[in-house]
């Protein structure tokens, strides 16, 4: 009789056990989707889910405030989606505040992400359908990633090409470089124009000086004047009209 008690004792202790274990369970999955605080419903749409699923988180401002609830096809190149949002932050989510497809980490669960709408818009409200941009394929990213290094690869062959047939004197470019006849060819030419550009400054120093060119060179100078004062004059007009504004 007494081994049956301790039998009925250790059942009652294993069951009650497993309740309170079954039930934490309950609490803990339920608080993770948000299933027992008040909440709204919005919806929002999409071409392309992007690997988002019900259960997906929802963020806004980098916190947790829902959960996707409900992701359906409604044609060709729609998707909708559901989203459950905590009551207690809907003040803070605008009309026309925008939802986005986004990840944990580069590699990590799809989420959605509510970004901030403007201060003078109206908040949200339950059922409210809100705006969306599509995400970025991580193809396409790798397509476009491709495509820059194949670019890349083609751009260091030719660099390289040109460079070997410089060494190898090949081409103007090559020849230029490697002909020492040509390099100081070059090099009187630019010293000629040097000379060329002095002696140009030297003859309209001397035809200043000159008699019959004389009065045109100092009526050139006269209307040069003549444009400075005048722009100075207009540029103490305005500072006058400002300062009586």
């Amino acid at each position: 009789m007494e081994s049956n008690n301790t039998y009925k004792i250790k059942l009652g202790l294993f069951v009650s056990l497993g309740l309170l274990f079954l039930f934490f369970i309950i609490f803990l999955i339920g608080s993770q989707q948000n299933l027992f605080s008040s909440q709204i419903k919005l919806t929002t749409k999409f071409k392309n889910a992007s690997g988002l699923q019900v259960g997906s988180k929802v963020r806004f401002s980098g916190i947790d405030v829902g959960t996707v609830d409900n992701i359906e096809i409604v044609n060709d190149s729609t998707v909708q989606v559901d989203l459950l949002i905590n009551s207690d932050v809907k003040q803070f989510i605008k009309k026309n505040s925008k939802a986005s497809i986004g990840s944990e980490g580069v590699i990590g669960d799809k989420l959605l992400t509510i970004s901030q709408g403007s201060a003078t818009a109206k908040e949200i409200k339950n059922g409210d359908v809100i705006r969306s941009f599509e995400p970025v394929e991580m193809d396409d990213i790798l397509a476009s990633v491709k495509v820059t290094a194949e670019n890349a690869e083609i751009i260091s062959d030719e660099l390289a090409i040109l460079l070997g047939d410089i060494n190898d004197g090949e081409g103007t470019l090559g020849k230029l470089m490697n002909d020492e006849s040509m390099a100081q060819d070059l090099e009187k030419t630019m010293e000629n124009l040097r000379k060329s550009s002095k002696g140009l400054n030297e003859n309209m120093e001397a035809a200043k000086h000159n008699f019959l060119l004389r009065g045109y060179f100092r009526k050139k100078e006269r209307e040069k004047r003549k444009a400075l004062e005048k722009a100075q004059q207009e540029a103490e007009e305005r500072q006058e009209e400002n300062k009586n504004k």
